[in-house]
């Protein structure tokens, strides 16, 4: 049985940080989305695990990566460092999923499996598809902030990269449902 009783705190842990970086973003910034970014982070991750004792794989890396890069952008002032950011981020997921894959053991579905069941065969596909997918978004961050202004960069990681989540998501879904097992009849 699915944990639905928390299930906003993992939205506010998703993307409530995103949303303060945007804000802070527009007001004063990218050395203040920055400083915002690391303390909403921290704090929205804290409150997760103290309503449910549990830090998932995925917000955990993201807190490691954001206070280490974003602690490097202020103290150096420069913003290379939190741009480069979701590189990081997307590189190392899409490098858990392959290798996970190649050894055997396809992490997504450790990661996903309580959303739904698919055979071994469709486990081991959309691993692939998503760790691909991965490694082609942080390619296009690399392009994105290294030849467009700061401004468009952040529009293109708040609006672009979830634009580009949520179509990849809808066009796995044939596959999603070819391979899914145990689907209650109606």
């Amino acid at each position: 049985m699915k944990d639905t009783q928390h299930s906003w705190v993992k939205h506010l842990v998703d993307w409530g940080p995103l949303v303060a970086f945007f804000i802070a973003f527009k007001v004063g910034g990218i050395m203040q989305a920055t400083v915002v970014l690391i303390i909403v982070t921290v704090v929205l991750t804290s409150l997760g695990y103290a309503l449910t004792r549990k830090i998932q794989p995925m917000p955990l890396v993201t807190l490691v990566i954001v206070c280490i890069f974003g602690g490097l952008t202020i103290w150096l002032q420069d913003e290379t460092f939190i741009k480069m950011k979701p590189t990081i981020i997307l590189t190392l997921f899409a490098t858990v999923l392959i290798g996970g894959l190649s050894i055997g053991k396809p992490p997504l579905k450790f990661l996903m499996g309580s959303a739904f069941e698919l055979d071994d065969a469709g486990w081991r596909k959309l691993t692939l598809r998503f760790g691909l997918f991965f490694l082609v978004t942080a390619c296009i961050n690399e392009v994105v902030w290294r030849t467009q202004s700061t401004d468009l960069w952040v529009n293109f990681k708040v609006f672009g990269i979830i634009g580009l989540n949520l179509v990849f998501m809808m066009t796995q879904l044939p596959l999603i449902k070819r391979h899914q097992i145990n689907v209650p009849s109606e």
